[in-house]
């Protein structure tokens, strides 16, 4: 009896700190889309912004001409765009918190480990030479082309690096972050020749595409990535009582009664679907899975009932918030996403190799 009064104050403030962490990181969310929405060339007051969708769902009447300028920028050009980095930045963290329960070490990112690389290598094949080579498909399966490309391609690089990495049901680190560079290498070499063979126009949007960018979010992209984006989002917390039984080892996992080899499939899947996706339609944007689950883990733990939903909703904050000073730092130009997240991401990482002295010293 004493044991259980000794314990119970301890979890209830575990669990009383995760889901105010949580809490916490909706609200500022929910706040700073808000922000977002009116920020920008033409600004827009938050309690306008507040109005105009109070009258949207019928809170709220007001005459339509009075705000029509207001409404017409938020939704057809602000609204898209912070659903969109919702949408990629919660995709991006969450399958980096997953990654990186299924290797067991924090330094699995889907940019590191290759799987961006992947991504963005079939999709350039797609937009350099996909009208070329994918004519004669009818219009409903050439517009699906780029995020199913995008999936595979991210697919094999996952499949790759895990298969070169993995023995005896462990991975080594050091040989996954070397593949992870051999297969950004390969895919690198790639880009680099489908640069050669592309006009003016297609090196153009390419390099800007490789760089990460939201500046292409209208509804139309919306709507085509948003169901793979929350199949990853909805999908992977299902798992996160396997994932915390699986970092004692998939021998013990397996003991335990814990489908390991049906986990590690799903995980891989759900992931690589959300990255293909969100490389598709934003292109490349580095650090996000990385930086965002190992910040979680510092402040929750481990556990993955709290750090998936935590990585979902600080990934879209994270995101919303590079977005916004990517747009506003160099008016009226837009500077690339990519740049903004690996700027934060990099120092990050060199960080985390300090800290972790015993991992860079295996490389």
């Amino acid at each position: 009896m004493s044991v259980n009064h000794r314990l119970h104050p301890f979890n209830l403030s575990k669990y009383s700190k995760s889901n105010a962490l949580l809490a916490g990181l909706l609200i500022t969310l929910i706040s700073f889309a808000i922000l977002s929405i009116g920020i920008g060339a033409v600004s827009v007051e938050p309690s306008v912004v507040l109005k105009i969708f109070a009258n949207k769902l019928g809170f709220l009447d007001f005459a339509e001409d009075e705000l029509v300028q207001s409404s017409a920028i938020i939704y057809s050009i602000r609204l898209p765009r912070v659903i969109l980095a919702i949408l990629v930045g919660s995709t991006l963290a969450i399958s980096g918190a997953a990654l990186q329960g299924l290797f067991r070490n924090p330094l699995a990112d889907p940019t590191l480990i290759g799987v961006s690389s992947g991504s963005a290598l079939a999709a350039a094949f797609v937009i350099i030479l996909g009208a070329q080579l994918f004519s004669f498909l009818p219009e409903y399966l050439y517009s699906a082309l780029l995020p199913i490309s995008a999936f595979v391609g991210g697919l094999i690089a996952t499949l790759l690096v895990y298969t070169i990495s993995t023995s005896a049901g462990k991975t080594n680190i050091a040989t996954m972050l070397l593949a992870g560079i051999a297969v950004n290498a390969v895919a690198a070499a790639g880009i680099g020749f489908l640069v050669f063979s592309a006009d003016d126009i297609q090196i153009r949007d390419l390099t800007f595409w490789t760089l990460g960018s939201l500046g292409g979010s209208v509804w139309n992209n919306v709507a085509k990535s948003a169901p793979f984006l929350l199949i990853t989002i909805i999908g992977l917390p299902f798992f996160s009582k396997q994932m915390n039984v699986m970092l004692l080892g998939e021998h013990e996992a397996r003991y335990l009664g814990v489908n390991t080899q049906f986990v590690k499939k799903a995980i891989i899947l759900l992931s690589t679907l959300g990255i293909g996706a969100s490389v598709a339609v934003s292109g490349i944007i580095g650090f996000v899975g990385l930086v965002v689950p190992h910040l979680l883990r510092l402040i929750i733990g481990p556990d993955h009932r709290f750090l998936m939903p935590g990585s979902i909703l600080l990934g879209a904050l994270l995101l919303l918030a590079s977005d916004l000073f990517a747009r506003m730092v160099v008016i009226p130009a837009e500077l690339p996403i990519g740049i903004v997240t690996s700027a934060i991401g990099a120092p990050f990482f060199l960080w985390l190799l300090i800290r972790n002295r015993s991992i860079s010293a295996q490389i």
